[in-house]
């Protein structure tokens, strides 16, 4: 059978999406790896995470929000038009990026400074550097986003995710041939040029090149959808920040475990999220639309089950058996035996980000697939406007293990909330088609 029971995508499918995004995530994680095993966690690693924060906000803020409004929007596009709107996003997001990178650039020194006051001026200086050159990387993941959308839109997932793991693999190796030699500014241009090869790789499926109607329903639309998400998320997903602040106020190092564990912990969340999750969003679209909602609210419920489950297990295996694994990956090179501690209990804490953040995704593409961003949105500001202070009184009395707690007590909290809400909503809806 093509699809399962509930019409989702057959499971082997899932099951080469999952590998292909592990993959994936795992060369990105090894770059990171070759980075701290051969330089140490220290000043140089910390301006290269914390160089990567401004950047990576903007794309977590608008290559989120576009996948939550352009998947749904585009799924059911006939060819002609979904080019027309797809070349015309392109092209836009392109020039907004560019123009966002070059501000940033320029203002770096000042609003580094006000982002890291613990950091000393020459890893100020340093981490300016690095971030100017990331900026590049941002322009290019943001085009990435649009292409990467697209293709999941078309139902066409296997390619774009087999593409990021060629150009990982190239960039890897052009890392591994540059750090001796470049040293900490060679992984910030590998970064760059995985982003770059992926676009590059990705941008035939757009089609042949068509005149954008900057006027069209469909961008209409998306700006309207897109709207109340880039305003809430530009304040809630401001996360990182305030994790660079606490963090750059700890020893030497500690923003670098703080981001790692972080990244790791995100790295599973990602995974599956592309294997259950994103797949999921056109079927979600087509039901909503075709007021399917029985077939919707069930076919949801499963998901959640397999996305708890498949997560709370993996946590259950890094309790038990997480700290030799990282001694056994991480434990040699610059880093010492302490660090590899630290990791471990900063990421026992940080554990809601993989558990209730990839459930989490599952119930805010539900509210999308509906065509409502502004309850998730709404949710987000609310309860990151009391995690935030929570966050800081809890990083000055148990410092960064504090900040690790709050941010999956954060997590937990605003998964519970978007369920209820969610569940109230598909019985209102129930009601009104029985």
């Amino acid at each position: 059978m093509a699809q399962r029971r509930h019409g989702w995508l057959p499971v082997r499918l899932n099951l080469s999406l999952g590998a292909l995004a592990a993959a994936n995530l795992v060369i990105g994680l090894a770059s990171q790896w070759y980075v701290v095993t051969r330089l140490g966690v220290g000043v140089p690693t910390d301006a290269l995470f914390a160089g990567m924060a401004v950047p990576q906000l903007v794309l977590e803020i608008v290559s989120g929000s576009l996948m939550h409004v352009l998947v749904p929007l585009l799924a059911s596009e006939e060819p002609e038009r979904f080019r027309r709107t797809t070349w015309a996003l392109f092209m836009g997001i392109g020039a907004l990026f560019s123009a966002l990178a070059v501000l940033l650039a320029i203002s770096a020194p000042w609003w580094i400074r006000a982002m890291l006051p613990g950091f000393s001026p020459e890893a100020v200086t340093l981490t300016v550097s690095l971030t100017r050159i990331q900026l590049l990387g941002m322009v290019s993941t943001a085009l990435l986003s649009v292409l990467w959308y697209a293709y999941h839109a078309r139902s066409r997932f296997l390619w774009a995710e087999l593409a990021p793991v060629f150009a990982g693999v190239v960039a890897f190796a052009l890392l591994v041939v540059a750090l001796p030699r470049y040293g900490i500014s060679a992984a910030a241009w590998a970064n760059v040029a995985r982003t770059a090869l992926v676009a590059a790789m990705l941008l035939p499926g757009l089609g042949a090149w068509r005149r954008p109607d900057w006027r069209s329903p469909e961008l209409a639309l998306t700006w309207q959808r897109l709207r109340p998400l880039l305003v809430g998320t530009s304040y809630y997903k401001a996360d990182p920040l305030v994790d660079r602040y606490l963090a750059s106020m700890a020893p030497a190092g500690g923003l670098s475990i703080l981001y790692i564990g972080r990244q790791i912990w995100g790295a599973a969340g990602q995974i599956a999220n592309r294997a259950i999750a994103s797949p999921m969003v056109p079927l979600l679209a087509a039901r909503a639309k075709a007021g399917a909602w029985l077939e919707f609210r069930s076919g949801l419920r499963e998901r959640l089950l397999w996305a708890g489950a498949v997560t709370g297990a993996g946590y259950a295996v890094f309790l038990a058996v997480g700290r030799p694994v990282l001694r056994l990956l991480i434990g040699h090179g610059g880093v010492s035996a302490g660090n590899v501690i630290d990791l471990w209990w900063v990421m026992v804490g940080l554990g809601g980000i993989l558990v209730a953040g990839t459930m989490g995704q599952l119930t805010s593409a539900a509210f999308y697939s509906c065509g409502d961003t502004k309850t998730p949105t709404r949710v987000g500001i609310i309860t990151f406007s009391l995690y935030v202070p929570a966050k800081i009184a809890a990083f000055f009395s148990f410092g960064l293990m504090g900040v690790a707690v709050a941010t999956s007590v954060y997590f937990a909290v605003n998964l519970v909330v978007q369920l209820l809400l969610l569940d109230r909503a598909l019985r209102l809806r129930l009601e009104a088609a029985a």
